[in-house]
């Protein structure tokens, strides 16, 4: 399963990077994408990585968040800038539209003054 790290609590308007490591010598050929779910919500999708590089990401995120990969690492990135309290949610990655993983435990952004 993937593991993801770097999150932490961060003040309004901080920054965090997110990093998701996974396994498998298919990594490189999958649409890889992060996920958060906030408390008391479904998770929803956040933005995605094509094997390409190419990116998209939810509306509302676009300009502050940026995803990223290393296949030779089989890690993908999100940059996060200028947070809000309402980031506020457990991070996860998984490739995309299909989740060919097993989900992971995530990783606990705080978006707090």
């Amino acid at each position: 399963q993937p593991v993801e790290s770097g999150g932490g609590l961060v003040q309004p308007g901080g920054s965090l990077r997110l990093s998701c490591a996974a396994s498998g010598s298919s990594f490189s050929t999958y649409t890889m994408a992060w996920y958060r779910q906030a408390p008391g919500k479904q998770r929803e999708f956040v933005a995605e990585i094509l094997s390409s590089g190419d990116t998209n990401y939810v509306d509302s995120l676009k300009g502050r968040f940026t995803i990223s990969r290393d296949n030779a690492k089989n890690t993908v990135y999100l940059q996060m800038n200028s947070l809000k309290p309402e980031d506020t949610a457990i991070y996860y990655c998984n490739s995309w539209p299909i989740s060919y993983y097993p989900w992971g435990q995530g990783t606990q952004v705080t978006v707090s003054s």
